[in-house]
Parts: C-alpha cells; structure tokens; sequence
C-alpha cells in the first residue's frame, strides 16, 4: 500500500510543479496529504501558508473528474488495497487536467 500511496503522491505533486503550482505533499503507509505551498510542511504553522482557495479550486476539479479527495487539505486522504495501478494513473492524468485549468 506505501508503494502506490507513494506513486500517486509524487505523480500529483509532480503534475502541480509542471503545471507552475506550489505544492508539496507526503505520505505514510496508505494515508497521504497535499499543501498548496513550498514545503515542506512540518507542523501546523507551515501548513496555514498553504493556498486554501487553490485547494478548494483543485478539489472542485477532482471531483469534476470523478475523483474524491477529502474536502480539506487539512485532512488527509486514503489509499487501500482496492486501489488498482490503473486507479492511480487515472488519478494523476485527472490530477494533470485540472492543474493545467486552475
């Protein structure tokens, strides 16, 4: 489960940073996270630099794309073993798509 949390976390991050975005994210076993800043993020003071409103443009574009993040990017989300590659790659390319139209 680390493994593809890990693909999906750095695909996302990456598609942001191509897309002229700051971003940063990190991930542990099957529960990960994203910030709309810098990074890293280490504690809660880091993490309210981060761009709320490109968050909430980025969630509203996922879910656009049938992909549902938690509504926060102070909370975090969840991989599980249910998750195909397949899954994960469709989530990066819907990641790419809506990084290019925020």
């Amino acid at each position: 489960m680390d493994k593809i949390t890990g693909e999906l976390v750095r695909g996302i991050v990456e598609a942001g940073k191509k897309a002229g975005h700051a971003i940063c994210g990190g991930h542990i076993s099957g529960m990960f996270g994203f910030f709309f800043t810098e990074g890293p993020v280490y504690n809660f003071a880091d993490a309210k630099k981060s761009d709320t409103a490109k968050f909430a443009k980025f969630y509203w574009g996922m879910l656009a794309e049938v992909v549902y993040l938690a509504p926060s990017q102070f909370e975090a989300g969840f991989t599980s073993l249910a998750h195909s590659p397949d899954d994960i790659e469709k989530t990066i390319a819907a990641a790419e798509k809506v990084f290019m139209e925020i």
